[in-house]
């Protein structure tokens, strides 16, 4: 996925403890006040999920779109950074809010049905279904589980058992030009790091697997080369 740059100096953090919440925190939002994203005018259409992202809502269920709920499903479009945000009931929002449920769904035991392997001790696990990671030593959970934004449609993170063999911590992709923090390396030019969106912002990554900071830089902390990783699952829409 991206091209290996220089190196700069490693800097040491503390691992932050396990929580849950981590993952159920709303993100915050990022559009600020005159955007042209702010600005988009509220869609008349009904969409093709208006019934689903109704209910989800908790809004009337009719099927029909009205002003109120135009402003309620634009409202989770832009905290959640799903585009384009017009309040259009359409499937990149349905399946958001279905990636939300079963990412709320995963709680403190997100390896219940144990497809991520337990004989291997420290691994990282990459749910490209749940959009969700974890690590875990045999079956005990360290930390997470952590929304996660995977490769799109074309540019797939790759599934099966890997290893970390390459960390930059403040890594600059010459492909793609921008900056990897966090990044570590488990197949190919597909890593962990850090990226200044929401993790689920469509239509996802060039393959790597992407990070809000704080949970970067805690695997970050957690992991080193030659550590387990694991990617099974399919991203929805790919």
């Amino acid at each position: 996925m991206a091209v290996v740059g220089n190196m700069r100096g490693v800097r040491t953090r503390r691992a932050v403890a396990l929580s849950v919440a981590a993952l159920m925190a709303a993100p915050a939002l990022v559009l600020g006040g005159g955007t042209a994203a702010q600005a988009a005018s509220c869609t008349t259409s009904t969409g093709p999920y208006q019934k689903q992202v109704e209910a989800y809502l908790n809004r009337p269920v009719d099927g029909k779109q009205s002003a109120a709920d135009c402003k309620a499903i634009q409202s989770f479009q832009r905290t959640y950074g799903v585009t384009p945000d017009i309040g259009y009931a359409g499937p990149v929002t349905w399946r958001t809010m279905k990636t939300l449920t079963a990412q709320k769904a995963a709680g403190t035991n997100p390896n219940k049905d144990k497809k991520c392997p337990t004989n291997k001790g420290r691994i990282a696990c990459v749910d490209l279904t749940r959009q969700l990671s974890w690590i875990q030593d045999g079956s005990k959970l360290k930390f997470g589980p952590v929304p996660i934004r995977s490769g799109r449609n074309g540019y797939e993170t790759r599934t099966g058992s890997k290893k970390i063999y390459l960390r930059h911590i403040n890594h600059w992709s010459s492909l793609y030009h921008v900056w990897m923090p966090y990044s570590q390396f488990f197949d190919g030019g597909q890593a962990f790091h850090s990226v200044n969106l929401k993790m689920w912002n469509p239509p996802g990554s060039h393959g790597c697997v992407n990070m809000r900071d704080a949970d970067a830089r805690t695997y970050w902390n957690l992991l080193k080369n030659g550590d387990d990783v694991y990617v099974y699952g399919r991203k929805p829409g790919t």
